[in-house]
C-alpha cells in the first residue's frame, strides 16, 4: 500500500519558530540563519539554502520554491504554502510574526487531520494485508497434513491451472485493494489554504481587489494548484461587505470549517473502505484460497487414493 501523503508537522514547527523569532524583533534573514543552525531532520537543507539566499537579500518565497528539491516530494505542498503565505504577507504589508503564528496554527490543524485519517485507515489496510495471506495459509495447512500440495501445483496440469488462476486472482485483489485505499486517502492536502492566504492579505489593510490579486499571484508563483475554495472566498467577502465587518476573522473561520469538513470526509471514506474491502476478499482472495490452498489438497488426496488402489 502507498505510504501516507506527507507530514505537515516539520513545516509547522519551522513556521512557529519563525513567528517567535520575528515577534522578538529578530530580522527575517537572521531568523532563517538561526533556524538553519538547529537540527531539523529532513528540513535542514531547505533551511540552509533559504538562510543563505536571505542573507544576500533574495526573496524568501522564491528561495523556498527554488529549494523544494531538498525536501521529500510529499512535503513540497506544505513548503509551497509557506512560501505563498510569506509572499502574500510581504505584498500586502501584513505583519509577519502574527501572520506566521496563525499559519502555524493552520498547519498544525492540517497535520492533525492527516494523523486522524491515517489512524482511521490503519484497520482497513491491516485487514487487507492479512487476508492476502490466506492462500499461503492453505498451502501450509496441506503440507502439515502430509500431502504433496507443492508437487501437485508445480508438476501436474490441474495444479498448474490452479496456480495460474490463483496468482491472477491475488494480483487482481492486490491492485483492487490498492486502488480503494488510495482513493480513500485525502486529495486536498491543505484544505482552507486559499482562505488563510486571503485572511493574511486583508489583515495588512489591503483593499479586496488588491488582496485577491496578491493571493492569485502568490499561488501562481509558488506553484499551488486551485483547491476549490474560490467560491467560499467570494461568499465570505460578500458577507463581509454586506455586514460591514472585517473579513480576516470570517475568512479564518471559514478556513477552519473547510478543515472540519475535510476531516469528516476522510473519516467517512475510511469507514466506507472497511466495508468495501470485503469485495476483493469475497470475489478474489477467497476464490484464490480455494484454487491454491484447497484444490491442490483435494487433488493430492484423490491422487494418493487412486495410487493405493
Amino acid at each position: 500500500m502507498r505510504k501516507p501523503t506527507g507530514s505537515l508537522d516539520p513545516v509547522a514547527s519551522v513556521v512557529h519558530k519563525l513567528a517567535v523569532l520575528l515577534a522578538a524583533g529578530v530580522a527575517p534573514a537572521s531568523s532563517w540563519r538561526y533556524l538553519a543552525q538547529q537540527p531539523a531532520g529532513g528540513a535542514t537543507a531547505m533551511l540552509e539554502r533559504v538562510a543563505n539566499d536571505a542573507a544576500t537579500g533574495a526573496p524568501v518565497d522564491a528561495s523556498i520554491v527554488a529549494a523544494l528539491d531538498t525536501v521529500a516530494p510529499a512535503d513540497a505542498g506544505a513548503w509551497r504554502g509557506l512560501a505563498a503565505a510569506w509572499r502574500v504577507a510581504t505584498d500586502a504589508g501584513a505583519p509577519l510574526a502574527p501572520t506566521l503564528r496563525d499559519f502555524a496554527v493552520s498547519l498544525r490543524a492540517l497535520a492533525q487531520i492527516e494523523r486522524d485519517l491515517e489512524t482511521a485507515l490503519a484497520a482497513p489496510v491491516a485487514t487487507a494485508r492479512m487476508v492476502m495471506a490466506l492462500p499461503a495459509v492453505g498451502l501450509l495447512f496441506g503440507i502439515v497434513l502430509g500431502f504433496d500440495v507443492l508437487g501437485t501445483l508445480f508438476t501436474t496440469i490441474p495444479g498448474a491451472v490452479c496456480l495460474g488462476l490463483g496468482c491472477m486472482l491475488m494480483l487482481a485483489a492486490r491492485l483492487w485493494n490498492r486502488r480503494m485505499v488510495d482513493a480513500a486517502r485525502p486529495t486536498r492536502l491543505t484544505p482552507g489554504l486559499t482562505l488563510d492566504l486571503m485572511a493574511i492579505a486583508v489583515s495588512g489593510g489591503a483593499a479586496i481587489p488588491r488582496a485577491v490579486d496578491a493571493v492569485e499571484r502568490a499561488r501562481t508563483a509558488c506553484g499551488l494548484p486551485p483547491d476549490g475554495s474560490e467560491a467560499a472566498v467570494a461568499e465570505v467577502l460578500d458577507l463581509s461587505r454586506a455586514a460591514g465587518v472585517p473579513a480576516a476573522a470570517l475568512l479564518r473561520s471559514q478556513a477552519d470549517e473547510e478543515r472540519r469538513i475535510a476531516r469528516s470526509d476522510g473519516d467517512r471514506r475510511a469507514a466506507t473502505l472497511a466495508v468495501s474491502l470485503m469485495l476483493p476478499l469475497g470475489l478474489c482472495v477467497l476464490p484464490a484460497f480455494m484454487v491454491v490452498g484447497v484444490a491442490p489438497l483435494l487433488i493430492s488426496v484423490i491422487s494418493s487414493t487412486v495410487a493405493d488402489f
